[in-house]
């Protein structure tokens, strides 16, 4: 059954919330914890080895409950149950949205006309596990009996992304092989990446559910040429791989069908990491650590199937975007993580947010009166301190922030980690309380400055403080913890999605600009260029007359 449809501007609850952030939106977090003694233990949940942090957000119990109300109201609870039910909720391609089933556990039953999915999933976990054996043993060998110590992914957008993050989250527990990502039709990409690698011992794996993808094929036949100036094509079927559905295509690029992993029609591109598309980070981290993220990814679904809503984790933080993205104006979302090992982090996550919630229509196919997805971006901290972090404390806008943190350092230097939790809590602290005129005025004091350099320094000195953000305090990064992490944010946007009545998984926007693409190469490599805008004209001609 397909998700219901209803505006949620016609519900009780957001015209409700349509008047109450009038109030709130003048509201002071400082004032609020200065009223409610218990604000921070009672907006704070826990779960596992995750301690999420809400109260220095601009929500009180009133807004929270419309917020839960709304959610009612959006038929939040069906839509979850027909999301795991594998219901054909994305619509408009008529197809079930099934990512969770790619970690599912191998006793879990989840039916897809007629067939157990779950039993297919862990056929093809089993055949990763057994690829990721002969190649890091080093049982499995190239064409001159050399073990392989590079991997190349080759793929882009899902096919890069997840795994490409996953990789760097998780180089801490990486073996002997080294990882390598090449996504951009930029040649200078894949040739770059190409005279690091020695062929010998250099294993390629074509990521492409078509296998016909522009940047994919395009870096992958550069790639394969690059090969055969030292091999035969007898020898290709030793070092390509491919996960896709088109197994016709593989076949005929040269790939042998024993190493053609599948990908289903179930499982959009921006949540496949889970899947054969992960071959390479499972490959970089060895197959347990890869399960372990599955572990977690799992770990995180059930909390998000089985959980009420006010102590749900990826509900709470979906409402907060509604909150602040339809009722108090905010317009981006920073994603914060203070460990460098996350530094893809929010690059992958926003391909899933905006990918997923960039629409204009809702499901009905009525243009939306109200916004829907929030731009998302980020850095680690304390990078991110000394970049953007001046916009967040004095700017105009306002950017609500989640600050991801750990407990425990990997590498245990409790010198260096004690410095970056140091600040992981002090700019919090300082984007909720800011800095009065009064204790800027005596900070200035203290320094014997003057007063009349204390009185023209003074309106550079305050921070207005009441910058919201959401603190996510873990004890360890370790593969388990990741996926949850990932999993966490992959049914924010869900839940986003429903009660924005869009269609989150399908992506219709991304097609356009490839078919005009595909136009112009043909009118470049021919030289006889067609009819576009007189501005586009331009650029081609200037391109064509170089």
């Amino acid at each position: 059954m397909p998700l219901q449809q209803t505006n949620p501007t016609a519900t009780n609850a957001w015209k409700q919330l349509e008047q109450l952030c009038k109030k709130e939106a003048t509201l002071h977090c400082k004032e609020l914890f200065a009223t409610d003694p218990s604000r921070a233990k009672r907006l704070s949940r826990e779960w596992g080895d995750f301690f999420v942090d809400f109260s220095k957000n601009r929500i009180t119990e009133e807004s929270v409950n419309l917020l839960l109300q709304l959610a009612e109201e959006m038929s939040l609870d069906d839509a979850i149950k027909k999301f795991f039910e594998g219901d054909v909720i994305n619509q408009t391609e008529g197809r079930a949205v099934l990512h969770t089933a790619l970690r599912a556990k191998k006793d879990e039953v989840i039916w897809q006309d007629g067939v157990n999915v779950v039993d297919e999933v862990h056929q093809v976990r089993n055949k990763i596990k057994e690829f990721c054996v002969g190649i890091i043993s080093g049982s499995t060998k190239g064409y001159t009996g050399k073990a392989f110590t590079d991997v190349v992914n080759i793929g882009i957008g899902g096919s890069d992304l997840g795994p490409f993050m996953v990789t760097e989250a998780l180089a801490f527990y990486k073996n002997h092989l080294t990882l390598h990502y090449v996504s951009n039709i930029d040649g200078d990409h894949v040739h770059e990446a190409l005279k690091q690698l020695d062929p010998e011992t250099t294993l390629f794996i074509i990521v492409s559910k078509s296998f016909t993808t522009q940047e994919t094929l395009g870096n992958a036949t550069t790639s394969k040429n690059w090969f055969l100036q030292t091999a035969g094509q007898e020898d290709v079927p030793k070092h390509f791989i491919a996960v896709s559905s088109n197994v016709e295509k593989a076949v005929a690029y040269g790939i042998k069908p024993d190493n053609i992993f599948p990908m289903w029609d179930w499982v959009g591109g921006r949540f496949s990491l889970w899947s054969a598309v992960g071959l390479s980070a499972a490959l970089g981290i060895g197959y347990e650590n890869f399960e372990k993220l599955l572990d977690g990814a799992n770990a995180m679904d059930r909390h998000f199937k089985e959980t009420e809503l006010e102590n749900n984790l990826p509900v709470l933080m979906a409402l907060l975007t509604v909150w602040y993205n339809n009722f108090l104006g905010a317009e981006t979302e920073a994603i914060i993580p203070y460990t460098q090992y996350l530094h893809r982090f929010s690059a992958y996550l926003q391909q899933g947010f905006m990918e997923s919630n960039g629409k204009r229509v809702d499901r009905a196919g009525l243009p939306v009166t109200y916004q829907t997805g929030t731009v998302i971006w980020g850095e680690p901290g304390t990078n991110a301190q000394h970049a953007f972090f001046q916009l967040i404390h004095q700017g105009t806008k306002l950017i609500p922030a989640d600050f991801i943190g750990f407990r425990t350092s990997l590498h245990g230097d409790q010198e260096h980690h004690d410095k970056l939790m140091a600040n992981f809590f002090a700019q919090t602290e300082a984007l909720m309380n800011g800095k009065t005129k009064e204790e800027a005025a005596s900070e200035l004091e203290l320094s014997n400055n003057t007063a009349e350099t204390i009185e023209a320094l003074l309106p550079f000195k305050i921070f207005p403080g009441n910058n919201p953000t959401t603190t996510i305090l873990i004890e360890k990064l370790t593969p388990h913890s990741l996926g949850a992490l990932i999993a966490m944010y992959e049914h924010k946007i869900f839940v986003q999605g429903v009660l924005w009545n869009i269609f989150s998984f399908d992506q219709w926007g991304v097609e356009l600009g490839k078919q005009l693409a595909t136009t112009i190469l043909a009118e470049i490599q021919t030289k006889n260029t067609g009819s576009h805008d007189s501005s586009t004209s331009q650029l081609i001609h200037k391109f064509l007359n170089k």
